[in-house]
């Protein structure tokens, strides 16, 4: 009889919830995916339902043993979408709140009054992330302070906080563990990167008890076990790596030494380069931590754009198309924007900008702009954010990146990848697979099963073919643009940003 060998990989994201099921030659055997529903209750605010976020999870690992059995899975691993916090009774294990997202802004008077303060730098200093109401430590202490009887219940050892791995773990293991991975970790702004534990200092900035947090281990750690009941599969059943989505797509690309970023398009983007050691950034980009084993941490650069791919959706909703496909092929009727730049600024600007209080414009607009210039320009957007984190990633490690691997749902769009390349000057490499963080992260376990499984492939090469003064143009323009957002009466004098 054989040995089990497969992994169930869960990928919980932001838009969608999956599942694969992937052999030790890192081939996917089955799938499964849920849409995930985003509310957004006012102005800057977005939130899910954990407990349907869990729902989904449980559809997914049902729908693929429906098909294919339990009987040959050797373990579990998770992906998950990052900087996104849940708050749950020890008891009961129900949350006392919703699920808030990461590109929740609701915690941006509490950055503030921490900047004003004169907090941001020790802030950034031990966690290499700027002060921005993005990461989570802000948003545990809103709970805290908004849901009834919470802080107390809190400082009484009755609840519960994490990111949506260790919601998941908790979940899985019948409340058996509360735990998160170094990757998960470091993007909370409560963990030192610099002495690999929670901070009591942050802590008491963000005023979050540390009773609260769970327990920190490498990311391809046996956290735990299925029990049974708690989801279709049987008890036993190893959960054996963890690790944040867009960390783990960097793992499924293979890259592990410096001198290749990937980029993550999805809801938002993220851009991530190893660095070999903790590099603190002076140009707008994060410093995180991209996975960890028994050997240590393995340091990373990261740019969060906050809008990308759902700014070609909001734009296609705006102009009355289907959907994001359709706005591709209305792009595609013109040559040019005609001179129309959209900051897609919808929830503030990230990296590397990092200004909460920014909003969205479109600049360039005359009597001969028509809908198709508004649809290339938000495509183009996609690709100028990128250009410019990887441009500041570059001026941080003083080293030319050659190559961006590229997955995610928007790297599908082929006139999108083209212009990519083109504005930044060097080839894109698109993977095969379109589930780069679900594999990433069974990869994970597979290794510390024992497996040796190959990166995902590339199935696209973008070669640039834009001439150096058409790309100068182009940035040119969009540097205005983001120029312009930033000086907006409502967003303000400009502050953070470059150092």
């Amino acid at each position: 009889m054989s040995q089990p060998d497969l992994v169930l990989a869960i990928d919980q994201g932001t838009t969608n919830t999956k599942a694969l099921l992937v052999d030790a030659a890192g081939r996917i055997l089955q799938q499964a995916s849920v849409p995930n529903a985003v509310s957004y209750p006012q102005s800057g605010w977005a939130e899910q339902s954990a407990t349907a976020l869990l729902d989904g999870v449980r559809q997914v690992i049902a729908a693929i043993v429906s098909k294919a059995g339990a009987q040959n899975i050797a373990a579990v691993a998770i992906s998950n979408q990052r900087e996104s916090i849940i708050v749950w009774d020890a008891a009961t294990g129900e949350p006392i709140g919703p699920c808030i997202i990461w590109q929740c802004r609701r915690s941006a008077a509490t950055c503030e009054a921490l900047r004003v303060a004169g907090h941001a730098e020790i802030i950034e200093q031990k966690t290499g992330l700027a002060l921005d109401p993005l990461f989570p430590a802000g948003k545990i202490a809103w709970l805290l302070d908004t849901m009834p009887g919470a802080r107390q219940r809190a400082e009484a050892g009755q609840l519960r906080t994490g990111t949506v791995d260790t919601w998941l773990l908790w979940n899985l293991s019948g409340g058996a563990v509360h735990a998160t991975d170094h990757s998960n970790a470091s993007r909370t702004q409560l963990f030192n990167t610099q002495t690999m534990a929670w901070d009591a200092e942050l802590a008491r900035l963000f005023d979050v008890p540390l009773t609260l947090l769970p327990v920190v281990m490498p990311s391809d750690s046996r956290f735990g076990e299925t029990v049974a009941g708690a989801s279709a599969l049987p008890g036993g059943i190893p959960i054996h790596a963890m690790i944040g989505d867009s960390h783990a797509a960097l793992y499924g690309h293979g890259v592990r030494k410096p001198g290749m970023v990937k980029a993550t398009y999805g809801t938002g983007t993220s851009l991530m380069a190893l660095t070999g050691e903790r590099v603190l950034s002076r140009h707008g980009i994060s410093s995180t931590i991209a996975w960890s084993t028994s050997a240590g941490p393995v340091h990373a650069l990261e740019g969060n754009i906050s809008v990308s791919g759902q700014a070609a959706a909001f734009m296609a909703d705006m102009l009355g198309l289907a959907d994001a496909t359709a706005l591709s092929e209305l792009a595609a009727t013109v040559s040019d924007s005609n001179g129309v730049a959209f900051v897609p600024a919808l929830v503030g600007l990230g990296a590397p900008h990092w200004r909460a209080d920014a909003r969205g414009t479109i600049t360039g607009m005359t009597l001969g702009t028509n809908r198709a210039h508004l649809a290339r320009a938000a495509l183009e957007a996609i690709a100028f954010q990128v250009a410019d984190v990887l441009a500041a990633m570059e001026q941080d490690t003083g080293t030319a990146l050659a190559e961006l691997r590229a997955d995610g749902g928007a790297s599908r769009n082929g006139f999108l990848m083209q212009f990519q390349a083109d504005i930044i000057g060097r080839p894109v490499a698109v993977a095969a697979a379109a589930e780069v963080s679900a594999l990433g992260a069974a990869a994970l376990a597979h290794a510390a099963l024992g497996h040796d499984t190959a990166p995902v492939a590339a199935a696209e090469l973008y070669a640039p073919a834009m001439s150096a003064a058409e790309r100068d143009e182009h940035l040119t323009r969009w540097h205005m643009a983001v120029a312009r957002t930033l000086s907006q009466p409502e967003t303000g004098p400009e502050r953070g940003g470059f150092r």
